[in-house]
């Protein structure tokens, strides 16, 4: 199977390495050097949670290829900067590529809207589950053992199968929700509540410190919960139909000192997505999420205090 990264991020690295590791064809396009040579090397290390649930580190070395001539591929993962989609779809054709394409990113759009961006496009909405930081030449980064995926009936790819398959190849498990465009934005709002709760009346020049002050703090993991209840409810302004989501949205619904306990004490057991929480320092990409939030509950006149109130302080002490 030939597939085809764009840019040369971490979520791109990362899955362009597991499938190299497994022999794929794997080329990247590079928006703002579509010739460049090949033969850069990344040095990775990983944290992999595919075989163990504590998650196995391990190192090696992802040799990146870049395009050549061939214009059509069986997969096009595009994993792309909060707000950027419109702009890497238009790279896409601007360099004639075709193939079904893999929307692994969040995005603050209905399917509609997104039906008409990927107009002589197949694609297919998903989410990775993985995340890291990297420079020119590391990559530091933890995967987990599933991915989230649209189901057949709301995709349009005629290979949907074989993508199914190439994930369950390298081990990596495709679970489903009710519906991808619900779930990427419950999603973010989960993301804004946890977010904008650890910056609270603090700079975001150090996101892994903010991160990790929030992971060994019950009572400011308490305040998230809070934020969090809002921030759903406000997705439910929406017309998305919670209930359709309600086992993830179970631990939400506790009371919060206790459901503050229970996620200071998962985080102190579950290393990978302690890992990734200290990774992800894309200020711009959790400021997306909060914006959206923020946005739609003050047009759809949702009573959420907490959110609003942190948010704008933080917008205020940041900009």
């Amino acid at each position: 199977m030939n597939i085809l990264i764009l840019g040369h991020g971490v979520i791109g690295s990362i899955y362009g390495y597991i499938f190299q590791q497994n022999d794929y064809h794997v080329r990247h396009l590079l928006r703002n050097n579509p010739t460049q040579k090949n033969g850069q090397s990344i040095n990775i290390n990983m944290l992999d949670g595919r075989y163990n649930k504590k998650g196995e580190s391990y190192s090696g070395k992802y040799q990146v290829a870049f395009v050549n001539e061939l214009k059509k591929y069986d997969l096009i993962i595009l994993s792309v900067g909060s707000g950027k989609l419109k702009s890497a779809i238009q790279t896409l054709r601007a360099n004639h590529i075709q193939g079904t394409v893999l929307l692994f990113c969040n995005f603050w759009s209905s399917r509609e809207e997104i039906n008409q961006l990927m107009t002589g496009f197949e694609y297919i909405i998903a989410f990775p589950v993985a995340g890291g930081r990297m420079n020119p030449t590391q990559l530091d980064c933890a995967l987990f053992n599933h991915i989230m995926m649209d189901r057949k009936q709301n995709a349009c790819a005629h290979n949907y199968n074989e993508i199914e398959q190439l994930f369950a190849s390298v081990d990596i498990k495709v679970e489903k929700p009710h519906d991808m465009i619900e779930w990427i934005k419950i999603h973010m709002a989960i993301n804004a509540g946890v977010g904008i709760t650890a910056a609270q009346n603090s700079s975001l020049d150090n996101p892994s410190q903010l991160a990790t002050n929030l992971m060994n703090s019950a009572s400011t993991l308490s305040n998230a919960i809070i934020c969090i209840r809002e921030t759903l409810n406000i997705v439910a302004s929406l017309n998305v139909n919670m209930k359709y989501y309600a086992n993830e949205l179970i631990p939400y619904k506790l009371p919060a000192k206790l459901a503050g306990l229970l996620m200071k004490r998962l985080f102190h057991h579950n290393e990978l997505t302690r890992r990734i929480m200290t990774l992800h320092s894309d200020v711009d990409d959790i400021l997306y999420g909060c914006d959206c939030l923020y946005q739609a509950g003050k047009q759809h006149q949702v009573m959420a205090p907490h959110f609003y109130e942190q948010y704008e302080a933080v917008r205020h002490l940041n900009f």
